[in-house]
């Protein structure tokens, strides 16, 4: 097993980052032949999940969180914490904080316009950690 971690700064507010490069790195220089790759965001308001990474799509994303969970409304978490992101964590237990994804010849197995991405949806920039994980044998 290898465990690595990536570190950046987001903006917040559904600011989406292609981490794929940086998990391929670590794949790469892992050794690992063959098993999965859990990539892992620790926090209650930020995720982990697959898109096609691109102007468009990223928008759409956005807007679509913005529609189902949208900021402007009375969440319990603000009123016991005053610190208005109850949308974030709802947001954040939709997508869900982890994706494991499979390694074939030391290649994470993704679709061709398939990348992983972080998505931190807190209301405020953030300094951030992604725990990636590599099981497997070499």
């Amino acid at each position: 097993m290898v465990s690595e971690y990536i570190e950046f700064d987001t903006k917040g507010n559904a600011d989406i980052i292609d981490i794929t490069p940086d998990v391929s790195d670590i794949v790469a220089s892992s050794g690992i032949m063959n098993g999965i790759a859990m990539v892992f965001a620790p926090g209650s308001t930020a995720a982990i999940t697959t898109i096609e990474y691109e102007s468009g799509l990223i928008s759409d994303l956005q807007e679509t969180l913005e529609r189902l969970v949208p900021q402007g409304i009375t969440y319990k978490h603000n009123e016991k914490w005053h610190d208005g992101n109850g949308h974030s964590h709802v947001r954040a237990s939709l997508i869900g904080q982890s994706e494991s994804f499979p390694l074939l010849n030391g290649n994470l197995q993704l679709g061709t316009w398939q990348q992983i991405i972080f998505i931190d949806l807190d209301n405020r920039p953030r300094s951030r950690k992604v725990l990636v994980q590599i099981y497997g044998e070499k």
